[in-house]
C-alpha cells in the first residue's frame, strides 16, 4: 500500500506552438512515432472526404462538381482536384488507410496520381 505522501511526477518535455492559428502540442525533437499511426491525418481526412462527396454525387444529390463545391461553401478547383483522391488505386487507398503507410508524395500531388494507371499510382505514391 501506498500512503498519501507517495507521489509520483512524470515530466514530459513538450512544447505549446500554434499551428495554423490554433495552439498545438509539440512532442520533443528526438520523438519518433509509432509505425502504425505514421500516415498524414490531412491525407486522411481529405481521403474520407472525397468518398464521401463521390457518394453524394453517384447518389443523385448533385449534379455538378459546381452544386456540390456550393453546398460544402468550398472553390469548385479545390473540390475537382481533391475529389480526385476517391479515384485512387484500391492499392493505394488500402496502403494509405488501413496499413498506414506514409506517401512519399504530399496530398497536393496525391490528388493527380488518380490519373495514371494503378500499378503507376502505387510506385509514385509510395517510392
Amino acid at each position: 500500500m501506498t500512503s498519501g505522501n507517495d507521489t509520483i511526477r512524470v515530466l514530459i518535455p513538450l512544447k505549446l506552438r500554434k499551428k495554423n492559428g490554433r495552439p498545438k502540442i509539440m512532442p520533443p525533437a528526438d520523438y519518433s512515432p509509432s509505425e502504425d499511426q505514421t500516415q498524414d491525418p490531412h491525407i486522411l481526412r481529405a481521403i474520407g472526404r472525397a468518398w464521401g462527396w463521390r457518394r453524394r454525387m453517384e447518389a443523385g444529390e448533385f449534379a455538378t462538381i459546381q452544386e456540390l463545391a456550393e453546398a460544402v461553401g468550398l472553390a469548385e478547383r479545390h473540390v475537382s482536384r481533391q475529389l480526385r483522391l476517391a479515384y485512387l488505386a484500391p492499392e493505394v487507398l488500402k496502403r494509405l488507410t488501413c496499413s498506414r503507410e506514409a506517401s512519399a508524395v504530399s496530398l497536393y500531388d496525391l490528388c493527380f496520381l488518380a490519373g495514371e494507371t494503378w500499378q503507376e499510382q502505387a510506385e509514385r505514391a509510395f517510392q
